[in-house]
């Protein structure tokens, strides 16, 4: 991933980061040398990537153990029009751009067709989801033996992390009133996403 110095997240960034976004997408390359990508609930623990596919989905069956694989967690992104820029009455000198934030973990591949490590994965991702609900759902909850016939239609993936890159585009090699007209431009006609990214650029400048 290219990261300008100034778009370089810094480690406790990066942590907070992917505890605050627990999906991602998984990119393999087949031995055919034919790209596979699917979005999936993950578990950063340490330096490992784990979480579950459906086995209908072949994209596990192409993964070669000890295989490269690529697990893209992205933040919120939105359109920046330069027409919110202060220099572009300066000068116009200006053109759009798209910001974003996102962390890439690159790392080596183990497929687990093993209903017990499953069942914890699946369990670790309930339990996460789960907390803070009046009634939180509990595995146990199941009977277990529809529980074990559901494990049967998924195998876990792990990902042994060996490089983590974050990076926060939020216009940082732009002029202080430049960046205030971006996030006020955000505010004053997106939702969702573009707000989302507008709190986001709003904390650096601010940082």
């Amino acid at each position: 991933m290219y990261v300008p110095t100034a778009n370089a997240m810094a480690d406790p960034d990066v942590t907070a980061f992917l505890a605050a976004h627990p999906v991602a997408r998984l990119v393999t390359v087949g031995p055919d040398g034919r790209p596979d990508s699917t979005l999936l609930p993950v578990i950063v623990d340490g330096d490992r990537v784990v979480g579950h596919l459906a086995r209908a989905n072949d994209h596990w069956a192409r993964i070669a153990p000890g295989s490269p694989g690529l697990v893209v967690v992205g933040g919120a992104d939105a359109y920046v029009s330069p027409g919110w820029y202060a220099t572009k009455a300066e000068h116009g000198r200006v053109v759009p751009t798209w910001n974003y934030t996102e962390v890439q973990l690159r790392g080596t591949m183990t497929v687990h067709d093993d209903p017990d490590w499953v069942l914890d994965v699946v369990t670790r991702l309930t339990e996460r989801h789960e907390s803070g609900r009046e009634l939180p759902w509990s595995v146990d909850d199941a009977p277990p033996k529809y529980v074990r016939g559901r494990l049967r239609a998924i195998v876990g993936i792990e990902v042994v992390v060996e490089s983590v890159e974050g990076k926060a585009k939020l216009s940082q090699n732009r002029s202080d009133a430049d960046r205030e007209g971006a996030i006020a431009g955000m505010r004053a006609e997106g939702a969702g996403a573009a707000l989302a990214v507008a709190d986001e650029m709003e904390r650096a400048l601010r940082g």
